[in-house]
């Protein structure tokens, strides 16, 4: 079973020619720049734009041009969250889930009390959209399109006009929800912390063509170092909790790069989790510095320079078996005469730890 979408067509100035099988599981982040087509692709996806081409999740067709198949919106069995929530401002937030459940097509998935307990509505429900903050309107948006009962949940840059808190409590949401179901969601964005958060495998979209799936890491490599940064890329790595130093107060985990050292955490030893290692905080020396505040520093060779001419180029690192990336500056590329294969020490400053 898997998510087939192949489109082609033009967009005002944009000719969008998508060919992508997913997985009927998971969420793929479709990734790019501002204007690269997403959302173009996301409404077309739940019939709210008509391109030529076909669309199918599993054996349920929903469009095929060929075949002259047309399924509306409301019978693709999708949950769609915009960016500014789109409620019905005459509803309450319970009239406005209530709605969504009433119209449910399919029988299974998640209840209501579980959605609301969930997504954190408990306080909210008599409330009408004009009451609540930006964050909560996306919150009540998103149970919503989880009480449609979707076979595939479609979620268009729904942190866009957030600040912090409120996006992390979304994002917690988001997790919650892959950690209860598989529903398979496709979640557009160009912030490459909500990628490295939530996504399983990124399709990367540029002038309205997509490239082939890969995993957060692979794609992560391959970003240009000049195009839409937003200052946070970096990499996942597996990890698992080795021991406690009670005397210095450090927890230790082992990865295949060797130990990561951290401040003392409530953690069991022999937990699998994953580790977050930003480009930003990575610098590189060429020999291994001593009497140093930085708790993590490995030995890698250097695999690739992205960049090499711009100020800030993204060196591509391998540390035992997996790759890790460093933003560094142009000056200290020179200073360090890096190149493929070159021998260095990556110096850790910060990580964060994922589950």
């Amino acid at each position: 079973m898997s998510l087939s979408i192949r489109l082609s067509g033009r967009r005002g100035r944009l000719d969008l020619d998508c060919d992508l099988t997913l997985p009927e599981h998971g969420v793929t982040a479709i990734f790019g720049p501002s204007g690269a087509g997403k959302t173009s692709l996301l409404r077309a996806v739940a019939g709210l734009e008509r391109i030529d081409g076909r669309v199918a999740l599993g054996s349920r067709v929903w469009q095929d041009t060929a075949a002259r198949t047309w399924l509306p919106p409301e019978r693709r069995e999708v949950g769609f969250v915009f960016q500014e929530g789109a409620l019905f401002p005459h509803l309450s937030v319970g009239g406005n889930l209530e709605y969504a459940d009433r119209r449910a097509t399919n029988g299974t998935g998640l209840e209501r009390r579980e959605v609301i307990a969930m997504v954190g509505l408990e306080r909210l429900l008599e409330r009408r959209p004009g009451e609540l903050s930006a964050g909560q309107r996306q919150r009540v948006a998103l149970g919503r399109a989880l009480l449609a009962r979707p076979r595939l949940l479609l979620l268009d840059e729904p942190l866009a006009n957030l600040d912090r808190e409120a996006r992390e409590e979304i994002l917690s949401a988001l997790e919650a929800l892959g950690r209860r179901f598989e529903l398979p969601t496709l979640y557009v964005t160009h912030s490459w912390a909500e990628v490295d958060r939530l996504a399983d495998q990124v399709v990367r979209l540029s002038g309205g063509k997509t490239e082939a799936p890969g995993a957060p890491q692979e794609i992560a490599a391959q970003i240009d170092p000049e195009g839409d940064w937003d200052g946070e890329i970096g990499v996942l790595v597996a990890a698992q909790v080795a021991s406690h130093d009670e005397d210095l107060r450090l927890t230790e985990l082992n990865f295949s790069g060797g130990k990561i050292r951290l401040p003392q955490r409530d953690l069991e030893v022999g937990r699998h989790l994953r580790v977050r290692f930003l480009a930003r905080d990575i610098s590189l020396t060429r020999q291994r510095a001593e009497e140093t505040s930085i708790l993590n520093i490995f030995s890698a060779s250097v695999l690739e320079i992205r960049g090499a001419e711009s100020s800030q180029p993204l060196v591509t690192l391998q540390v035992g078996e997996e790759v890790l990336l460093a933003r560094i500056s142009y000056g200290s590329l020179l200073a360090l005469r890096l190149e493929p294969g070159s021998r260095v020490w990556a110096q850790v400053k910060g990580v964060a730890l994922r589950p």
